[in-house]
């Protein structure tokens, strides 16, 4: 069974309500049909009911299992207003600001669906950017409780792959935090590691990455990355972590006896934790351009309930394994 089968099959066990506020995207409607067919999620989508069963038609597929909600005729609205004024006020939001809000940004109002409990997690980045998803969830979910900062990763499973857990790995920093000092590292390695357990099912081995295995280049780059994996041994004791290494150190189990000798994450890494994003991002889109991977995200973990971002060149079936991966994140 493939990773994502996996999740899709855990995601119906315990259903849970997705909402996705880019009803007016068609690859948002060919995912909602899917997903709602393989019964993974149950959906509410932001926006005119009208035009979005248009576009189904028009599509050839069927949406009629999904709840609608417009924020203009929503009898939500003005309970939504007032709870969005009152999180926002002190960074001079007024009743009408939010109220413009609302009705102007479907991310904004879909995260509400979420605060108020309407429904457990968010999808959303496939005609937008990472900002306009992060903003609003920032602002109306806020950060989990002690979380450090909010981080990004790709889950990528990679075919016919003998290396990490049967070809799946955690990458992150991918899509977020540009460059992470040590201590903010540390934190996304071991929060990192708590999404692979989560969603992999496995234990998480973590390797830092850098140019360098071990001492075998000098720079202050590789000092990040070397002072990175000091405090997450400090910060965070049950961590399997090592580095700085090379990534054919960190996941080919033969160059990594022979670079890191003795290492407990050396050839084993399933979690690659990158210095910056310049290299998570290239790393991640090199593996699934070259390698044919499947890459899920960027996941956003760090956030007090799941809200998930899409690339923007995302296909539909990236959306349906992105809604899996969030309900499942869900039934936490």
């Amino acid at each position: 069974m493939s990773f994502i089968e996996g999740i899709k099959e855990q995601a119906r066990k315990d259903k849970k309500t997705i909402a996705l506020p880019e009803s007016e995207d068609e690859r948002t409607i060919r995912a909602a049909a899917k997903v709602l067919e393989e019964g993974t999620a149950d959906l509410i989508l932001v926006g005119s009911e009208e035009e979005a069963k248009k576009m189904a038609s028009d599509l050839g597929v069927n949406i009629d299992g999904a709840k609608f909600v417009d924020p203009a005729t929503s009898e939500d609205l003005d309970s939504f207003v007032e709870t969005l004024y009152e999180l926002r006020k002190h960074k001079g939001m007024t009743p009408e600001k939010a109220r413009e809000t609302l009705l102007s940004d479907k991310t904004t109002f879909a995260c509400m669906l979420v605060k108020t409990g309407a429904a457990d997690g968010l999808v959303s980045g496939a005609c937008h950017s990472t900002a306009n998803t992060l903003r609003p969830a920032l602002q109306i979910l806020r950060t989990a409780p002690g979380a450090k900062l909010v981080s990004g990763f790709f889950v990528m499973d990679v075919p016919n792959c003998e290396y990490g857990e049967n070809g799946v790995f955690v990458f992150a920093d991918c899509g977020l935090n540009q460059d992470p000092d040590p201590d903010q590292l540390a934190a996304i390695a071991n929060d990192s590691a708590a999404s692979f357990k989560k969603l992999v099912g496995a234990d998480a081995k973590v390797a830092f990455i850098s140019h360098s295995t071990k001492g075998s280049a000098k720079h202050a780059l590789v000092d990040k990355v070397v002072a990175a994996v000091n405090a997450a041994h400090e910060q965070y004791p049950d961590l399997n972590c090592d580095g700085e290494m090379q990534v054919d150190a960190a996941i080919v189990p033969s160059v990594g006896a022979s670079k890191a000798p003795g290492s407990p994450v050396a050839g084993q890494a399933n979690v690659l934790i990158f210095p910056n994003l310049d290299a998570g991002n290239s790393g991640y889109k090199l593996v699934q351009r070259l390698a044919k991977a499947e890459a899920y995200g960027p996941m956003l973990q760090g956030i007090a309930k799941p809200v998930n971002d899409l690339s923007r060149g995302c296909s539909w079936e990236d959306i349906c394994g992105v809604i899996a991966i969030t309900a499942v994140q869900a039934q936490d």
